[in-house]
């Protein structure tokens, strides 16, 4: 009888318990759902008010936490200072690598992580350089391998390709001495295209694919080509949140063309 008792007591425990779930589940599905109007806005500070209380109630919710990892990039882009800009930057990897423990088959998650690398790499000093290009790379080809349709997984690789390439042989195999680590896998301009393409194929839509296929043609001298991509995508109008910043350096790049 006192059996008989306990499973009918479990039973009801577990009736009164997944209304509660269910609730918390809503509640967060609400947040993120408002969350999201700010992202769209590019209004990180915004976002996040509704995303972090998100996160308290859904903790392990792979999306919602990419989506905190892509605000704090945003508030990393918008800040002033190097170090304020790479404390940022460490809050958002934070949350991508959290990301990839929970979902290791997730291609975003990697492509998160490689986007961190990305926008981090210019501020760490020559040692954490080498090593944020190394993991830079391993994420983006992880990402890739997951789903060879993220046209941004392309382009973060083709921005890998071309900043090597325009580093050249000889300084990376000197980085490599001073500071350590395995060999850099090579890296050429012509890789660089190809990714690029590919990112158009995919998406041919984004204007910083354009910008940036047109100036790794200009870093292989050829003017017409690179001259014709970057109007291209000088032409197309913002969208996303890096858009002015690429459109700039497309304009940097055009003006010394001749």
């Amino acid at each position: 009888m006192n059996r008989l008792f306990s499973v009918s007591a479990f039973v009801l425990l577990v009736s009164l318990l997944l209304p509660c779930a269910a609730s918390l589940g809503g509640a967060a599905d609400e947040l993120i759902k408002q969350g999201d109007v700010y992202d769209q806005k590019f209004q990180p500070a915004e976002a996040l008010k509704l995303y972090l209380p998100a996160e308290k109630l859904e903790p392990d919710r792979v999306s919602l936490l990419l989506r905190i990892a892509r605000q704090y990039r945003h508030l990393m882009q918008d800040a002033t200072k190097p170090e304020e800009k790479l404390r940022l930057g460490g809050i958002a990897q934070g949350y991508a690598e959290h990301a990839v423990r929970l979902a290791p088959n997730e291609s975003e998650a990697y492509l998160s992580v490689a986007i961190g690398h990305a926008k981090m790499v210019e501020f760490l000093g020559n040692k954490e350089r080498l090593e944020a290009s190394r993991q830079l790379k391993t994420a983006v080809d992880k990402a890739i391998a997951l789903d060879p349709n993220q046209d941004l997984a392309w382009f973060i690789l083709g921005c890998w390709y071309q900043r090597l390439a325009d580093l050249g042989l000889i300084k990376r195999t000197i980085a490599v001495m001073v500071y350590g680590g395995g060999p850099l896998p090579p890296a050429t301009n012509q890789d660089a295209v190809k990714c690029f393409q590919k990112a158009i194929e995919l998406n041919p839509d984004r204007l910083i694919h354009y910008i940036e296929l047109g100036r790794t043609y200009a870093q292989m001298g050829r003017t017409e080509d690179a001259r014709r991509f970057i109007e291209k995508g000088l032409a197309m109008p913002d969208v996303g949140k890096d858009d002015p910043a690429i459109k700039e350096r497309g304009r940097a790049t055009l003006a010394k063309l001749h």
